[in-house]
């Protein structure tokens, strides 16, 4: 079999999944999804995808997707639409990445399928942004500001009232202007506080369905990301905390329709809260404190679940 790799960089993702191809008899290859293009000239299905000619791969997964103008995304998603449409199994395809990607998506379905999450929202007002920030300090509470498309920590931002090592006595931060690194949208989560020092959050990698690994990460400061430094120990997933960490995992990636999702949760008074998930999951942090071989994981449940449910639908 022949299955492609969307990813806009090389490194040690792709070189993981690519040795797992090898090991299980099939050709892995990379590319582009911004070099990908439409061309209804070259070959009856209208698509070009680098280093596979005028065919089309046997599989897709998608490992990352580069970001650009809202043209540039919008066509890169398209392709992934296409290859779907085509009968190319994707994975994850492009509507589950779509779903979690956009924060205020995500939140949308936890919030319908019941899971606990802490109070959200997002809304374009400033004004009636900025009242909310005021209402919540005014209460002695804390909001996260975060970009609705960012990833790994980048771009968070604490407002309301903010108590920390600096301002141990507390202060009021207000509402930043949105058009910054925002894009005119106040995507608002209401802060939830390290129950012990330091704090953490955990990490799970569901694949299939099934909650395979997870581990708990100590931040150097209320950012729990590995890319942000954060300290990762592995967490059990058959004893404490682990099988309650296991089924709202599992029940997120239901909710948002996913093959496979890193799903962030931290401790709140009452139990986990289901934080975010993530489409497109990095695990290198996961698999240091991890004995099986994540990459092979992934690999098998495309190949053995995804590729072969496609060939059902074919033969039928």
């Amino acid at each position: 079999m022949r299955i492609a790799i969307a990813s806009d960089e090389s490194g040690w993702h792709t070189r993981r999944l690519l040795a797992a191809l090898r090991a299980r008899g099939a050709d892995g290859r990379t590319f582009d999804l911004a070099q990908a293009r439409l061309d209804t000239t070259h070959a009856g299905h209208g698509l070009v995808l680098p280093g596979f000619g005028r065919e089309l791969p046997d599989a897709v997964f998608v490992r990352g997707i580069a970001g650009g103008s809202f043209e540039q995304v919008t066509r890169r998603l398209a392709v992934l639409h296409a290859l779907q449409a085509l009968g190319v199994p994707v994975y994850n395809d492009a509507r589950a990445i779509e779903r979690s990607v956009d924060k205020s998506m995500t939140t949308l379905l936890l919030h319908a399928a019941g899971l606990p999450t802490p109070p959200t929202w997002a809304l374009e007002s400033p004004q009636l942004a900025q009242r909310l920030v005021m209402r919540e300090s005014a209460a002695g509470r804390s909001l996260v500001l975060k970009p609705l498309f960012g990833s790994q920590g980048k771009g968070l931002q604490r407002v309301g009232w903010v108590v920390d090592d600096e301002h141990p006595q507390g202060r009021h931060v207000p509402l930043p202007a949105l058009d910054a690194g925002f894009g005119g949208v106040a995507y608002l989560q209401r802060f939830v506080p390290a129950r012990t020092r330091p704090g953490h959050d955990w990490r799970v990698l569901v694949v299939g369905g099934v909650a395979r690994a997870a581990m708990r990460r100590f931040g150097r400061h209320w950012i729990h990301n590995v890319a942000q430094g954060a300290r990762c120990e592995p967490q059990p997933l058959d004893r404490g905390d682990g099988p309650r960490l296991a089924r709202l995992a599992e029940a997120a990636t239901h909710a948002l329709g996913l093959d496979y999702a890193g799903v962030d949760l931290m401790p709140g008074d009452d139990g986990p809260l289901v934080i975010e998930v993530n489409g497109v999951a990095a695990w290198q942090g996961l698999q240091r404190v991890t004995a099986g071989d994540i990459a092979g994981w992934l690999v098998d449940d495309l190949l053995g679940r995804k590729c072969a449910a496609a060939g059902r639908r074919l033969r039928a």
